[in-house]
Parts: structure tokens; sequence; C-alpha cells
């Protein structure tokens, strides 16, 4: 991927513990929150175009053909991955419906990470991101985080975007993505005085 952008995108996720987790967490545990958030950003991203085909073949296995167990392989089809979502939510739509309650968003935020499908909610459970969404929301700060993460001025999906500027923003392949996680994992590291291995990074991601 172009150097530039790589790095722009580094400097603004960088910058989101900086501007939103420093009085919350010390600086050994931003990397609890950024790593993850910035997993579930892509994967969110990566749902954004097919969410209204899952929520259609939902309702059909819910109220047409009267399922009680979900058949997975119709939602993976209808999300065009090997993985899905149930709930109604975004990332987006959780920002773009926010108020100002913390407690909402946090409630809100956890349905819709319990509507992923089960290799998603694996990985998950191995971040232990639920307990950083409500930290997050117990110091007031989740919805700065939400905002930063889905802000029009970065670009984590697969998509050419514009930003309000009307500049364009390069597609994030999955390589490239790979890259920006891997960056991030070093500069935590490096920023803690740790070797590359010292850091677990679930295997699934």
């Amino acid at each position: 991927m172009n150097q530039t952008v790589h790095n722009r995108l580094i400097s603004f996720i960088w910058s989101i513990a900086d501007d939103c987790l420093r009085d919350v967490y010390v600086r050994g545990k931003y990397r609890d929150v950024i790593l993850p958030m910035v997993v579930l950003r892509r994967l969110d991203a990566l749902l954004e175009p097919t969410k209204d085909a899952v929520m259609e073949e939902l309702a059909f296995q819910r109220d047409e053909a009267g399922f009680t167990d979900w058949d997975e392989s119709g939602l993976k089809d209808a999300s065009g991955y090997v993985f899905y979502n149930t709930s109604e939510w975004t990332l987006q739509r959780l920002y773009d419906t926010a108020t100002n309650s913390q407690q909402i968003l946090q409630a809100n935020f956890e349905d819709y990470l319990n509507g992923f499908s089960p290799n998603v909610v694996d990985i998950i459970v191995k971040f232990k991101l639920k307990s950083q969404i409500r930290h997050m929301a117990s110091k007031d700060i989740l919805l700065d985080v939400l905002e930063k993460f889905t802000s029009p001025h970065i670009n984590l999906t697969p998509f050419e975007k514009e930003d309000p500027d009307g500049r364009k923003l390069p597609p994030l392949s999955n390589l490239g993505m790979g890259y920006v996680f891997e960056e991030l994992i070093r500069k935590f590291n490096e920023e803690n005085n740790e070797e590359a291995g010292e850091h677990f990074t679930p295997r699934e991601v």
C-alpha cells in the first residue's frame, strides 16, 4: 500500500490513544483498547454493505422458516464472508444515534457485540473487549472513542471513499490492514520496552 497513506492511518489511530485514553488508562494499557477496536472497525466496515441482506435473511429464518437456531450458512451467504452480525447495529449507527447516556450506549454496544457470529465472538472474548467497553462507558469516553473510529477522515474499509473535503481516501486491502496492525503492535511494544513476542495477539485475528 502507499506508504504515505499507511503512515497517515497509523498516526491517526495512534493519536486516538492520546486524545481519548490519556486520563483513563496508563500508557501500557492503550493497546488493550486500540488493537481490538481496529479489528472491530475493520470487520464492521466489511459487513456494512451487506447489512440489509443479513437482516433480511435473519427475518426470513425467524419469521417465515420459524427457525429457533440460525442457519449459519444462510447468514454467511448473505454477508459474503465467513462471519456476520445479526444485531441492528453498526458502529456508525451506534455513533449516529448516541445520546448523552453512556449507559445506553454501552448497552447498545454490547448488543452489537453479541450479534456477531461465534468465530468473531471468540476474538472479542480473547481481547476482553466487553470489559473495555464497560470501563470506557464508566469513564465517559466511550462515545469519544467511537467517534474517532467512525471518523470520515480515515478509511479502514476495502472500498475507496471520499472525506468531507472531497479528497479520495484509498481502499485498505487485507494485506494493508495487516501492515497497519503489525505496525501498531510494534509501536505499542516499543512504547512499553517489550520485544515483539511479548505481546499476545489472538491467532484468529
